[in-house]
């Protein structure tokens, strides 16, 4: 039948029901504001600056997951001040995004002036038809959180500590023989390795999908940061930011969660994340740092920590070899000042640290909120050195942050080498500067020492003849030690060759003001210097040697012990170092003490070797407490203990009554002794008496079989005689050994 049109219609179609295929293939258009979000606290501007405030706040809210054009935002305008009204309208593209990005930019800091206030446009209408009716909420159950420190409030004053071996990952408790136990155990726990952070409170295992924090009594997860092939960690001083690196380069793939805790396309290509450990949010990533004029093809070990953290966790910086240091403020990781610090061919850099009258003044400062007037904060200051470039002498300069003076510089000629080594309290620098002779056959060291604390920052320099291949301060004291050698090869070891050292000990001589010798061990092959946390002690460890693994444990004040039992003692400079023991650990790779200094732990990884791995823990003496021989043993660690609570004035009055703070540990010791000698001799009587049954049991069965066969019995009609038994038990009264010379 043909149409008006001249088209053939075809009858069949009127009688066909299209309702269903209509259903499934409409298109719903979406006529709502569930995609628009309206943004307060945006700055106001005039015409000229527009393009560039929807760029930037694009790529703000790119940053953060919820990707957004410039298109995509409508700007309120004022005709009569030609201004922008200070919001922005932003459509989303769908209620899911909408609702993201209000919540991962509410709050938002923009910039130091303004920050982001964001609202569903859907919720203005719902806000302003709210019903006014009261209506109780709802309670919700309380859960207490564990805390992240209760291993500090142990009765018994244990500390812990990790081993990491095959698969297996523990946490033991140690303390007296009775006292040490397994707190934890897991499998599978890491991949990689585990760390502690610097006050204890956190414990890191690393992922192929990244890092994992634990903590309290149960060691639940407390935070999980998404960087994946992660290869190092390091925490900030008061543990409240992370810092990961990995050597693949961060990549986005389209179908990853978005979101503040997770990369964004401007994050790729970088290799190195800085994370807030609280909020678990990602602050800002970096490239890994090259160096100038470097050749691609040469490869240089990367230095890590790749950013260094001043004391207080409030700036952090990274050092562009060669042309400048960049220091970021906390939290917002900005430039600090919008500019960095331009230094002509710097190479390296340290923060100083800060004591603990700093910290106590600091606290001071802020409860009080006097930081101008009364208790006065402490700047931060940083140290960098410059080698000699042209006719310009090497130089190491201190500066005050964030002020930027210089406080200090010193000039150094013939410079090979600079390493910076800070005392832990912030009182003294020392630059271990490697100097060359004019015809540069031959190297020698000098100690150039900054006293910080002092008027002008004077300088004292020591100069040794040979290299120094180990510096280290002693805690909160005024002595360090070093290992140097002249060993001719020293410059290149072979397996099976050992390196002969000297070790020296040096301290500050108030009545001339510089550093004085105190003593020298002479033939050493120690290369390690670990001094304990509280000072006074130290260990002389060979470390990583084929051939040699010797320990040596040394007491820098042991003549002091004497002046305090009343004893009229001289004392001549250096005369208070004294050997209280020596041992060997064979393929020893590590050497770490306990946070109290009075335990040692020693350990042989798998990671360098495969013969006798495991460790062992030494008393402050050498005296060997325990040890363990563990195939695939990989690592130990020391759980770090955060600054003591207790006052200045608390400690003085526990040192005053440590006599009777000792009467009641030496009961406790006395009846642990005892315990274990009541164990003991309890076990040996039940030896004895099950010894006795199997005997008698014995003799009847005899008795038995020769009655059954028959025969006589030797003595039937005598009576058994009774055999007696000697217990002999050696106790040895007194001990003296005497040394007979030739």
């Amino acid at each position: 039948m043909a149409s008006l049109n001249g088209t053939s219609h075809n009858p069949i179609d009127d009688e066909l029901d299209f309702s269903e295929i209509e259903a499934k293939y409409r298109v719903d258009f979406d006529d709502g504001f569930d995609s628009v979000i309206v943004v307060d606290g945006v700055p106001i501007i005039d015409k000229s600056k527009l393009d560039k405030l929807l760029a930037k706040i694009s790529k703000e809210f790119s940053r953060r997951g919820a990707v957004i054009k410039p298109d995509d935002i409508f700007v309120p305008w004022d005709d009569n001040a030609g201004k922008t009204k200070g919001f922005i309208f932003v459509d989303l593209g769908n209620p899911d995004a909408a609702a993201f990005a209000a919540s991962a930019m509410n709050g938002h800091p923009f910039d130091t002036k303004h920050t982001f206030r964001i609202n569903r446009f859907t919720d203005i209408e719902r806000y302003a038809s709210i019903d006014e009716t009261y209506v109780e909420p709802t309670v919700e159950e309380y859960r207490p959180k564990e805390h992240l420190r209760a291993w500090l409030a142990d009765s018994q004053g244990r500390d812990q500590y990790v081993t990491y071996r095959g698969d297996d990952v523990e946490i033991h408790w140690h303390g007296k023989p009775s006292q040490c136990e397994v707190a934890y155990a897991k499998k599978n726990w890491t991949e990689l390795y585990a760390s502690w952070s610097p006050l204890g409170t956190y414990f890191a295992t690393l992922f192929r999908q990244g890092v994992r924090l634990w903590g309290g009594p149960s060691w639940e997860p407390q935070h999980r940061f998404a960087h994946p092939l992660v290869k190092l960690i390091d925490f900030s001083p008061c543990e409240n930011y992370l810092v990961t690196w990995s050597h693949d380069p961060i990549s986005v793939p389209s179908n990853l969660p978005q979101g503040p805790e997770f990369f964004s396309p401007e994050d790729e290509g970088n290799n190195i994340a800085v994370w807030d450990i609280k909020s678990g949010q990602l602050l800002r990533t970096f490239p890994t740092t090259t160096y100038e004029n470097e050749d691609p093809a040469m490869k240089k070990q990367m230095q890590w920590p790749a950013l260094k953290w001043s004391s207080d966790d409030k700036f952090v910086a990274r050092v562009t070899p060669g042309q400048h240091i960049s220091v970021y403020e906390l939290p917002t990781m900005g430039l600090h000042d919008k500019k960095s610090l331009k230094i002509e061919g710097v190479v390296d850099f340290e923060w100083c640290p800060h004591g603990e009258k700093d910290k106590e003044d600091a606290e001071k400062a802020a409860k009080a909120d006097k930081t101008e007037k009364g208790a006065k904060k402490r700047e931060n200051m940083l140290a960098y050195w410059t080698p000699e470039v042209a006719n310009q002498p090497a130089r190491v300069t201190l500066i005050s942050f964030p002020s930027r003076t210089v406080l200090r510089q010193k000039n150094l000629f013939n410079v090979t080498e600079c390493k910076l080594h800070w005392q832990n309290q912030g009182d003294f620098l020392c630059v271990k500067v490697d100097r060359h002779t004019k015809t540069k056959k031959s190297i020698f060291c000098n100690l150039e020492i900054f006293r910080v604390r002092e008027k002008d920052y004077p300088v004292e320099v020591v100069e040794l003849k040979d290299t120094v291949t180990d510096f280290s301060w002693e805690p909160k004291g005024e002595r360090f030690a070093i290992v140097s050698s002249n060993d001719p090869n020293l410059g290149n070891p072979g397996p099976g060759i050992t390196i002969k050292t000297d070790i020296g000990f040096y301290q500050l001589d108030r009545a001339k003001n510089d550093f004085k010798l105190l003593r020298t061990l002479t033939s050493r092959t120690s290369n390690t210097i670990r001094w304990s946390p509280r000072g006074r002690h130290v260990v002389l460890a060979t470390v990583g040697s084929s051939t040699k693994s010797e320990l040596e444990f040394w007491d820098l004040d042991f003549s002091t012990e004497e002046r305090r039992e009343g004893q009229n003692v001289k004392e001549e400079w250096g005369s208070g170092i004294q050997q209280l023991g020596s041992a060997d650990h064979y393929g020893v790779t590590d050497v770490e003490w306990d946070p109290s200094g009075r335990y040692l732990a020693t350990s042989a990884s798998a990671w360098r070797h495969t013969l006798e791995n495991g460790y062992a823990i030494w008393d402050f003496r050498g005296q060997e407490l325990e040890k363990h021989i563990l195939d695939r043993f990989k690592q130990f660690i020391w759980r770090p203990r955060p600054r003591s609570l207790l006052t200045k004035d608390h400690q003085r009055q526990i040192r005053k009554n440590l006599r009777e703070y000792s009467r009641a540990f030496d009961e406790e010791d006395a009846a642990e002794e005892s315990n274990v000698s009541a164990e003991l001799i309890a076990h040996r009587k039940r030896l004895l008496d099950e010894w006795n049954a199997w005997r008698a049991r014995c003799k009847r069965d005899i008795v038995e079989e020769k009655r059954s066969r028959g025969q006589k019995l030797n003595g039937e009609h005598h009576e058994e005689e009774k055999e007696e038994i000697e217990e002999w038990i050696d106790e040895v009264i007194e001990q003296i050994e005497e040394e007979v010379v030739e």
